[in-house]
């Protein structure tokens, strides 16, 4: 089997990258997007990579995409400006190289961050990332990832690349105070394990893998109940049975499975406000995109 490994150059992705090699891994193709932010410094991580790749006998893709202009046009922060660029990118390596399996670098301090982070802005509450997550590009593309280091600490990753002597590129941008998660990683977590007295990265964690089995007990039962027309479209007197709690988990699935992102408790209130007589027939989404309900039925167009 085939897989795309998304490789920045830094510790995380080398790591991820040797252990996959070691482990007898040799179908893959490298690929590194340059965001162009960091001058000569990025274009020496693309560089790097591209001779990893090289030393270790895989195929490589490098791309550039100019993530300041993407945030002047589309008004996205850095960080999701380059999430969105990547996420192209690899829908561009996929179709190429007919594989949409990307294997990601991200580990348990980064979990811990996306818990806390999702906390902060009221994006479903203790949710973190999944080992295995299908996405849907705003132009239907679509891309399975996976998390094989979940499991893992940063430190780790270190310390196993140093043990075994493997060069890796250090990102400086990573210690300033530019992009919300280097602030959590830099300030908060340590500040939280002061205050408390524990491994906070190791809490919410926890938090998360308990969070993941309440909601997969959640979806079983919906699983049980067909919610959808022959169109794809919510079967709202269906919907109207379930209970409260039912009916956020089934609004949640339904449009995140259109693409919908960024999907927080009040956009879930307004869906389910929709429901009520008298209520909207529709109401804007992100991405330029509307629900609507009509006759019995639900959509996104």
């Amino acid at each position: 089997m085939r897989y795309l490994i998304g490789v920045s150059g830094g510790a995380d992705s080398v790591a991820m990258l040797h252990l996959l090699v070691d482990a007898g891994f040799q179908n893959m193709v490298v690929c590194h997007l340059d965001h162009q932010l960091r001058g000569k410094a990025s274009s020496s991580d693309a560089r790097f990579v591209e001779k990893l790749a090289e030393k270790l006998g895989l195929k490589c893709e490098i791309g550039r995409s100019d993530i300041r202009q993407r945030m002047k046009e589309s008004g996205e922060s850095m960080e999701t400006a380059a999430r969105h660029a990547r996420h192209a990118f690899f829908a561009d390596c996929a179709q190429k190289h007919r594989c949409r399996k990307v294997l990601l670098a991200h580990h348990a301090d980064d979990q811990a961050e996306t818990v806390l982070w999702n906390l902060l802005r009221g994006s479903h509450g203790l949710k973190g990332m999944r080992e295995v997550q299908k996405i849907v590009l705003p132009d239907r593309r679509t891309l399975e990832l996976h998390r094989p280091l979940l499991a893992l600490r940063h430190a780790e990753l270190v310390a196993w690349l140093q043990e075994l002597g493997h060069a890796w590129r250090e990102d400086a941008s990573n210690s300033e105070p530019v992009a919300v998660r280097n602030r959590l990683r830099n300030e908060v977590f340590p500040l939280m394990n002061e205050i408390s007295g524990r491994d906070a990265v190791a809490a919410f964690v926890r938090a998360a893998a308990d969070f993941s089995e309440c909601e997969s007990a959640i979806y079983e039962q919906l699983n049980g109940v067909n919610l959808l027309d022959p169109q794809g479209r919510l079967h709202l007197p269906t919907l109207k049975k379930l209970g409260p709690t039912l009916q956020r988990a089934a609004l949640r699935r339904f449009l995140s499975a259109a693409g919908i992102s960024n999907i927080d408790r009040r956009m879930i209130d307004q869906a389910l406000a929709m429901l009520e007589p008298g209520g909207s027939a529709a109401f804007n989404l992100p991405g330029s995109k509307r629900l609507r309900r009509k006759e019995g039925r639900m959509w996104v167009e």
